[in-house]
């Protein structure tokens, strides 16, 4: 197989409609999402996702991962947690994507993108407004492990494709979009599509 590993962004939200917003974007840079990522919770296991990670053409690689609010450590954190440890694969940042899940720590996040598409230096709530009693705080599902995995370039958004509508597919997913667009910045990665 290509001994280039391939770089992964990762996303803490595998809804329906995340799903299609996501393939909508990959596809915008000239990367791949992995479909069969989405569901609540993740359907596939971590080695499950490696495999299908490399067997992707171009990058960014954009996977899903969802707890479907499960307490503690679920399918789709222990995917994540995989994914980011195994030595084919360069994780080069994540959408911690905010909900109102309950009982969850959170992930620290230096930046967010909020509902205008601009980059805040603060966390959003999941309509994607900046909050400053967040204190920096991403509150959503799957997002705890982010911080001790060390993942680079985090990034917080609102509820993917949604946001009061200023998110959907209609509008080309314009907040989806720049949240990985900083993501390649800030990395120095750029898609290898066409």
């Amino acid at each position: 197989m290509d001994p280039v590993r391939r770089k992964v962004i990762l996303v803490t939200d595998g809804d329906h409609i995340a799903q299609k917003v996501i393939e909508n974007v990959a596809k915008q840079f000239g990367g791949r999402c992995i479909s069969l990522s989405a569901g609540n919770p993740t359907p596939l296991r971590g080695n499950q996702m490696v495999e299908l990670i490399k067997m992707t053409p171009y990058d960014p690689v954009i996977v899903m991962f969802d707890d479907n609010g499960d307490y503690g450590k679920g399918r789709g954190e222990q995917a994540l947690e995989y994914v980011v440890k195994h030595p084919d694969i360069e994780v080069i940042g994540a959408i911690a994507v905010a909900s109102n899940t309950q009982w969850v720590k959170g992930a620290t996040v230096a930046y967010s993108v909020n509902n205008q598409g601009q980059i805040v230096d603060e966390a959003v709530d999941k309509d994607g407004y900046a909050d400053e009693q967040l204190q920096h705080h991403i509150y959503g599902d799957t997002v705890d492990i982010l911080n001790s995995l060390h993942v680079p370039n985090v990034i917080g958004i609102g509820d993917i494709g949604k946001m009061e509508g200023r998110d959907s597919l209609q509008n080309g997913c314009p907040i989806t979009k720049r949240a990985v667009q900083w993501i390649m910045e800030r990395s120095g990665a750029h898609g290898t599509g066409h």
